[in-house]
């Protein structure tokens, strides 16, 4: 899957790698339920993995830190695309 290699190829440590990969999980957890068919929940699991390294650095420790962080990036993301696509019309 792509979103799980995004993750286990960023350039941190192994304990951030841990870190950044348990607040995926659990992130994933608590949104996967939203996206119905298998290409919309891959798509928004390689979301929610960009998001969490756009916000992440190497001495990220805190997972729920970073899965909020994560959570809100991702929820801004789809509430700007929202906007731009409601002025389109």
């Amino acid at each position: 899957m792509e979103a799980r290699r995004l993750i286990d190829s960023a350039s941190f440590g192994p304990d951030a790698l841990k870190t950044l990969s348990q607040a995926f999980d659990e992130a994933w957890a608590d949104i996967e339920g939203n996206f119905g068919c298998d290409q919309a929940r891959e798509a928004a699991r390689v979301k929610l993995a960009t998001a969490l390294l756009s916000i992440a650095c190497d001495d990220s420790r805190d997972v729920a830190v970073l899965k909020r962080a994560a959570l809100e990036t991702m929820a801004g993301d789809y509430r700007w695309q929202g906007l731009q696509s409601a002025r389109r019309q």
